[in-house]
């Protein structure tokens, strides 16, 4: 029961509130009966000496500590709900005032949810990229294409390797004449010029021919593998043969190899321009979005309760270790390896724990001034998005979800896209293109 709720601090509200001595007692005899098993009074068998006599045995109050873990979540929870507050963390300060036969009474303090003001989010200015498409881009796309599409073909002519070629090599490193381990391969296919083995081995491949047997003379680097760093080293090669990438004619049957919607080469980079546009608009409206929610941080004013930072950022850390854990890894290993204590990786995760929590109280706030709600049917058709995505029937899926969750993260979203509909794009100006005419006058001035 209620007895009294008082905001005392800024968040905080202590309450006070009490159980009857009748619900007391009921739980008294349910951690009596919880408890009689492991008792033996003299004179009674285990388990058979009656709650007044173990009372006066041990004392009255031998299970008031039991029963009042009993009656506590209880009490307090109905307290909180008639107190009309929303805790962000557990009760604190928690004071047993009274604890006998005629019931208990307690005082503890809420963090309740903070209240927050914000304005001028409407018309907010962000950044916004440019989502056109250049000759350029789907001149790289269909080059990336031609790679994709390539074959390796073996050189049948009688000339040095150079530059591009795969070598393919035999190769086994010495140092101070003693092979090493991880030194050795065989039939190994080496890009010359891709920079794949230690600097210095693939120029020294160049210029050999196919059936050569040779040295190959390097320093490791200093940055190398403890056992090898900084050492001379020669390694023995042999070049078995010499293959190169043929890249496809970019031509009308390419087109038709490609996709199957385009029968010659120009549909193609139709085909290209449009993918790409349709990419880039999609990356470059989630970047505004996201440049619009952080400005929406920015103007979020209120004193907001540590315990929130706190708490989200121990969510945060617990989903990492999840994450990490789902590769094989625990976060331990993972730390050792980045070479950071627990600390430190929860303090460099912090700023976005804030921001976070800012976030969603910006959109809950902005939620309310703009009376934005979910209907039955957004919920709905989010959870049957929901079932689409993981190939399971809808019924399924309530299962597993709260409908009150679900719309809140419709509301979530409907929000977002509120804030970013009535938000300003600023796009860059493009730098504009200089002609050889402009070019050879501004040559011209600058020689005067």
């Amino acid at each position: 029961m209620l007895k009294s709720a008082n905001k005392t601090e800024t968040n905080i509200y202590t309450l006070e509130v009490a159980v009857s001595a009748e619900d007391f007692k009921a739980a008294v005899v349910k951690a009596y009966n919880k408890q009689k098993n492991k008792i033996q009074l003299p004179g009674f068998r285990k388990g058979k000496a009656p709650l007044a006599m173990i009372e006066k045995f041990y004392g009255k109050e031998v299970f008031y500590e039991d029963a009042l873990d009993i009656v506590y979540p209880e009490t307090v929870g109905a307290a909180i709900e008639e107190a009309g507050i929303n805790p962000v963390a557990a009760p604190h300060d928690v004071e047993v005032t009274k604890m006998d036969e005629t019931g208990v009474e307690i005082t503890l303090k809420i963090t309740v949810m903070p209240e927050i003001t914000i304005e001028g989010y409407k018309g907010i200015e962000a950044d916004k990229g440019d989502a056109s498409v250049t000759a350029d881009d789907v001149k790289k796309e269909l080059a990336s294409m031609q790679e994709r599409n390539s074959r390796t073909v073996t050189v049948e002519e009688a000339r040095k390797a150079k530059k591009n070629d795969i070598a393919v090599i035999d190769f086994e490193g010495f140092v101070d004449g003693v092979a090493f381990d991880g030194g050795k391969g065989e039939n190994f296919d080496l890009t010359l010029g891709s920079g794949q083995f230690i600097p210095g081995f693939e120029d020294q491949v160049i210029g050999h021919k196919a059936g050569e047997e040779f040295d190959v003379n390097v320093t490791f680097p200093t940055e190398y593998a403890a056992e090898l760093a900084g050492k001379d080293a020669t390694f023995k090669v042999k070049l078995h043969e010499l293959k190169v990438k043929e890249l496809p004619a970019l031509d009308d049957e390419f087109a038709k190899d490609v996709s199957e919607d385009c029968e010659t080469l120009a549909d193609l980079k139709k085909s290209i321009k449009a993918d790409l546009v349709k990419t880039k608009t999609e990356q470059i409206d989630r970047e505004f979005e996201s440049n619009v929610l952080e400005k929406v941080v920015e103007l979020v004013e209120g004193e907001i309760p540590e315990v929130m930072y706190d708490n989200k950022l121990e969510d945060d850390v617990k989903e990492y270790e999840q994450r990490l854990a789902q590769q094989g890894i625990g976060l331990d290993m993972y730390l050792q390896y980045m070479g950071m204590d627990k600390d430190a990786f929860k303090e460099s995760m912090r700023a976005n724990a804030v921001k976070q929590v800012k976030l969603q109280l910006a959109i809950d706030k902005i939620a309310e001034l703009e009376k934005i709600e979910a209907t039955d049917e957004d919920a709905e058709a989010k959870i049957q998005e929901m079932a689409d995505m993981y190939q399971m029937e809808a019924e399924q899926i309530k299962k597993f979800v709260r409908i009150e969750d679900v719309k809140k993260d419709v509301v979530g979203q409907k929000t977002v896209d509120f804030l970013v509909k009535n938000a300003k794009a600023i796009v860059a100006e493009k730098p504009k293109k200089t002609t050889k005419k402009a070019a050879a006058k501004k040559t011209e001035e600058a020689a005067e």
